[in-house]
């Protein structure tokens, strides 16, 4: 196996970047014999048929050379039909539209092509731990917004209390519903968000791929209220269960999007074929799919919800997503990770450490309620006996 040369060398930026802490502690755990994990936000549903059939039909017919660098005609245009309607805003397939592969694809895309080096953006966390990342590796400043004591919601007195004296802030990174929380927006909280983001001239990029399972609320894009200052990111991974496809998309003015084609195009050239032709499936004939999955979750979640309670388990209730964020038990302060760690080698039950989501988090564990019904049932069943046992020492 060779061995790097002594005179090389490599990124410090790169160096520097800390692996993700969702996959650090996936990893620790993932050899444990018979352990069940809610730790990965990965639907344990199928994708439909029909959208499987697209995807097999592209490839025995020979879709199989370059797509046209933003996506193909019929899935931008199925996309700018699906955010007409789910929206209200209409994009022009042509120029206001790219496919990407993943929402993670374009969250770098619009991160490099957005801002310069003296630039600083915002993120409120505890959220998915992607966007620093990248705003590091793009050579853009970057802030963390704990949200924590206005119970996960980044509100409109904070942002504004934020940017007002620092004009170096050009940007928002906004994921809602919010992966690890689970926690949505109000209409009226989106609009008073919207007010200052006009107000200080910011940029919002909205990572909105979970705005298809929302359980007793509407959704509502802040990109309704100023689609001239957002950059909507979505995809099917989560709507139709499509993680292994990576087929995601971004939206926005023509002027910011022709510089995001140009990274994407950079980047990755162009997305697969058969995910290409998997999602014009999806978005055309599929578009009530995603209603069955959410169904489904939404049963996963009175599930947990009401199990925890009964356990006097302190949580924050989410209306959307398929996490639930829980406070750990007071004995081990905010030590995330060794609760977690405890709890996946003696009772087998794999969960997120929350300190892995940035700050606010501490304290916390993220648990994904994507698994089958039978694994949660016994995943919580052994998450019960072992707080039970840990009380009574």
């Amino acid at each position: 196996m060779p061995e790097l040369a002594d005179n090389l060398h490599f990124s410090e930026k790169v160096e520097n970047l800390k692996p993700s802490g969702i996959r650090i502690f996936d990893n620790k755990v993932s050899e444990i014999p018979n352990i069940i994990k809610l730790t990965l936000g990965e639907p344990d549903l199928n994708t439909p048929e029909h959208v499987k059939k697209a995807a097999v039909k592209s490839i025995e017919e020979n879709d199989s050379h370059y797509a046209p660098q933003k996506g193909k005609k019929e899935l931008l245009e199925a996309i700018s039909r699906f955010l007409d309607k789910t929206i209200h805003v209409k994009y022009d397939p042509k120029s206001e539209i790219v496919a990407t592969v993943g929402a993670t694809e374009a969250i770098n895309a619009a991160i490099f092509a957005l801002f310069n080096p003296e630039d600083k953006i915002l993120v409120p966390t505890p959220v998915f731990s992607l966007y620093w990342p990248v705003a590091n590796l793009a050579g853009v400043q970057y802030s963390l917004v704990n949200t924590a004591s206005d119970n996960f919601k980044l509100t409109a007195e904070k942002l504004e209390d934020v940017v007002k004296n620092d004009p170096t802030i050009k940007g928002l990174i906004f994921n809602y519903p919010t992966n690890p929380t689970g926690v949505e927006y109000s209409h009226e909280e989106i609009k008073q968000l919207a007010k200052i983001v006009e107000k200080y001239n910011l940029y919002v990029i909205t990572d909105e791929i979970y705005s298809s399972l929302t359980y007793g609320v509407e959704h509502y894009s802040i990109a309704t209220e100023i689609p001239e200052r957002t950059l909507y990111i979505s995809g099917l991974s989560k709507s139709h269960a499509m993680t292994g496809y990576r087929l995601g998309y971004i939206a926005g003015p023509k002027k910011v999007m022709d510089q995001i084609s140009k990274v994407h195009g950079l980047m990755v050239t162009t997305t697969t074929d058969s995910s290409q032709a998997a999602a014009i499936e999806a978005l055309t004939n599929g578009i009530d799919d995603s209603e069955e999955y959410k169904k489904n979750y939404q049963k996963r979640r009175d599930f947990v919800v009401n199990e925890l309670s009964k356990m006097g388990v302190e949580f924050v209730k989410p209306q959307g997503a398929f996490y639930i964020f829980a406070k750990i038990p007071e004995k081990y302060g905010t030590d995330d990770m060794q609760f977690a760690l405890d709890l996946a080698f003696k009772k087998k039950v794999g969960v997120t450490p929350g300190s892995a989501f940035g700050p606010g988090g501490e304290g916390y564990i993220r648990l994904s309620y994507a698994s089958s019904n039978e694994a949660l049932q016994v995943a919580l069943k052994r998450m019960g006996e072992f707080l039970k046992e840990g009380n009574e020492q």
